[in-house]
């Protein structure tokens, strides 16, 4: 019957050698106890963080996808709209309902005519339309 070797002591079978000396921790009985420290107050602390930090990326993102959909929705207006001429990347058209309720896109500026005035549009080198505020004049 083979001779059992302590728990305290570490012995290496395949190589038949003591090996307790070249552990990266402690073999023996009166070695301090390996404790994990706690760590719940840390991971708390940061996830709380990470939490915030994600919210506000999250309220950024929002707000662009916002902006997007309105620059979309605009977009696809004025491209729904009727008009009979090539609009010019860089100039300012002004889009208008008919009596019909159909929109059209118009070169005439909002004081020169009657119809009910959508909004001015300027159409940017993308092709995309770009809302332009309007310039009120106070008399």
């Amino acid at each position: 019957m083979k001779e059992k070797k302590p728990d305290q002591v570490v012995y290496n079978e395949e190589s038949g050698r003591y090996e307790a000396s070249l552990k990266p921790y402690s073999t023996n009985v009166g070695a301090p106890a390996i404790t994990t420290p706690d760590t719940t107050a840390w991971k708390l602390r940061n996830i709380d963080q990470v939490n915030k930090q994600v919210g506000a990326r999250y309220a950024e993102l929002k707000l662009q996808y916002d902006a997007l959909m309105e620059q979309f929705q605009y977009n696809q207006l004025v491209y729904d709209a009727q008009f009979n001429f090539e609009p010019l990347v860089g100039h300012t058209y002004h889009l208008y309902k008919k009596t019909d309720q159909q929109p059209f896109l118009s070169i005439i500026s909002p004081q020169e005519c009657n119809f009910e005035h959508l909004g001015s549009f300027r159409l940017n080198a993308d092709k995309m339309w770009e809302q332009v505020e309007e310039r009120r004049k106070e008399e």
